[in-house]
């Protein structure tokens, strides 16, 4: 379970001691979690602390231990990162930015003002009618993961989805895995192993997914080919190039999905964020219909 799902899971609690009518067991419990959460952030405190006093070889497990997801989220829980803001939305663009380049030209860091993280799109893709909504989810999600003291995310040089009323943009991925209405949802994906070389079927709260690594990083696209509808799980990925196995139709997985014969016909892309939460999709209400 994620740090997140954890805390979470403790406000659940305290919330329903509060409610039962427990009102002296509810604020020592209350109590107790703050001091445990206290002793453990000090007890961390002191490890870096420690590990700064041994040079180059303390910084470099300082490095290591910031690398892990989990270690990296009570890291950032108790204020302890080693890598300042900047650096650290830095550090998630560069993650993210592989993903991006199928669906955007790049984005600048404007840094941090106020509490609101600013960002610049370099170029678009055209005709990729959720290449909108995929790169806001995917450059909101990432910051916010790796800032969580930044209040907004402001990315300037979006181009206006072509139906707006279709999908409602949340202010960043929560830890539920579908949000009501029309909302996009995040959606964690089961277990789908190290990258191969090939495709992974995966299901995502009823949605058929196919993730395809390419050099190590992983797309996400709704299992159907654009041109024949079948799976593509089955399919042979070569490189970048994914084949449908029904009718051998060919695309790039790391541009979108566009076909190598018809830049006019792609398949479907789904955002999708490595973080210490797991592989996560956005499913909205339009790809659920």
């Amino acid at each position: 379970m994620t740090v997140q799902k954890v805390g979470a899971r403790v406000e659940e609690l305290l919330d329903s001691l509060k409610s039962g009518g427990f009102g002296p067991a509810a604020s020592a419990a209350e109590e107790l979690v703050s001091l445990l959460v206290g002793l453990y952030g000090d007890g961390l405190a002191q490890i870096m602390t420690v590990l700064s006093g041994h040079g180059r070889e303390g910084a470099d497990m300082i490095a290591a231990l910031a690398d892990d997801p989990l270690v990296e989220s009570l890291l950032l829980l108790h204020g302890l990162h080693p890598l300042d803001v900047d650096a650290r939305i830095q550090r998630a663009l560069d993650r993210v930015r592989p993903y991006l380049g199928s669906h955007a030209g790049g984005v600048e860091y404007l840094g941090v003002t106020d509490g609101v993280a600013r960002l610049r799109l370099e170029g678009s893709c055209h005709g990729c009618p959720s290449s909108t909504v995929t790169v806001r989810l995917a450059i909101t999600g990432a910051v916010q993961d790796a800032a969580p003291e930044v209040t907004d995310v402001v990315v300037e040089g979006m181009t206006a989805a072509p139906e707006p009323t279709m999908l409602q943009i949340g202010k960043r991925p929560g830890d539920d895995p579908q949000q009501a209405g029309n909302e996009v949802g995040w959606v964690t994906l089961p277990d789908i192993g190290p990258p191969s070389s090939r495709p992974v079927a995966a299901s995502a709260n009823g949605v058929a997914v196919v993730v395809c690594s390419v050099r190590g990083t992983l797309y996400a696209y709704r299992d159907a080919c654009a041109a024949c509808g079948s799976s593509l799980a089955e399919g042979r990925l070569e490189r970048e190039i994914l084949t449908c196995p029904g009718c051998c139709a060919q695309y790039n997985a790391r541009l979108a999905g566009k076909s190598t014969v018809d830049p006019a016909v792609h398949l479907e892309p789904l955002p999708l964020l490595a973080d210490s939460q797991g592989v996560r999709v956005a499913i909205g209400e339009a790809v659920r219909a």
